[in-house]
């Protein structure tokens, strides 16, 4: 098998764990490019996965420490690069939490070593010796990094529901809701604490800020629906294992893509992103991994 062969085998994999780590598509196949690199340049690699997982790893670490202070002076609020996947990938519930938008905003909250060892550890079931190895230090600091990211993450996770035919059946009374301008309806479908955040990036008008709370993120949505979002068309897709609508303006340009977050049946979080940079390879489905089964 060739240097080619062997990356390609492994690349779901090393595309999920740097994807997990950065947040970005484009970033996390910036990371897997300067990592084939280094593979194709090894000499006397033993265990090609444990080698390829170590360089990914400690690549996206170095990457996440250039591109934070990026993020930090980001004009509006910031949300992951949506990816497209396949339809059946919210049946791996694993795997399916650990790239939705809610758990990937959660893990932008730490920082680079303590998300790493989150998602080697967590996500992918690698020990705290595997990781100690691979991000060069020792198994001591590495378990008190995994257990403060743990702790953390434990206290800002939201519940999750997986993508079903139940959720697209609640999407579609929600779409209903919105293009009708019923209020009533719309909250019927809207949990109490839904969250609706939008990412323009500074490229496109966007709300600034999070909106929290049913009746607040109704009206909201029903005036898009009754102007700037007049007449677009919408179509259901699969981004970060979740269920999705596609908003095309009139003229069939690309305008939004909402991932949508349910918990019993219900809407409790709804991620626009708008930003033209984060959209530009929406087409391409993701093909993800984590070859291993463990839970979140």
């Amino acid at each position: 098998m060739t240097e080619s062969d062997t990356f390609a085998t492994f690349r779901p994999l090393l595309f999920t764990i740097a994807y997990e780590i950065l947040g970005c598509a484009a970033d996390a196949e910036d990371v897997l490019q300067d990592s084939y690199l280094r593979w194709r340049d090894a000499t006397e690699v033993t265990h090609p996965r444990a080698y390829l997982v170590q360089i990914v790893t400690r690549q996206a670490i170095n990457h996440l420490r250039t591109v934070r202070r990026r993020r930090e002076d980001y004009v509006g609020t910031w949300l992951p690069e949506p990816i497209r996947t396949a339809p059946d990938a919210g049946e791996d519930v694993v795997l399916a939490e650990s790239v939705s938008m809610a758990m990937l905003l959660v893990l932008e909250t730490l920082g680079p070593t303590e998300r790493a060892v989150f998602v080697l550890s967590e996500v992918f079931g690698h020990s705290h010796r595997e990781i100690a190895r691979m991000i060069d230090k020792s198994d001591t600091a590495v378990r008190q990094i995994a257990h403060r990211a743990r702790a953390h993450v434990a206290s800002r996770r939201r519940r999750f529901q997986p993508d079903s035919d139940t959720s697209r059946a609640v999407i579609g009374r929600f779409l209903l809701a919105a293009n009708t301008g019923d209020v009533s309806a719309l909250m019927a479908v809207l949990a109490p604490d839904v969250l609706q955040i939008s990412d323009g990036g500074g490229r496109v008008s966007a709300a600034r800020r999070p909106i929290i709370g049913a009746e607040p993120v109704a009206r909201f949505l029903i005036g898009l629906t009754q102007n700037s979002m007049a007449g677009a068309t919408v179509e259901f897709g699969s981004f970060n294992a979740q269920p999705t609508v596609i908003a095309r303006s009139k003229n069939g340009d690309l305008d939004t893509v909402l991932v949508v977050e349910l918990a019993d049946d219900l809407i409790t979080g709804l991620y626009a992103v708008r930003n033209p940079d984060k959209l530009q390879s929406i087409d391409v489905v993701r093909d993800l991994d984590i070859a291993a089964e463990h839970t979140l």
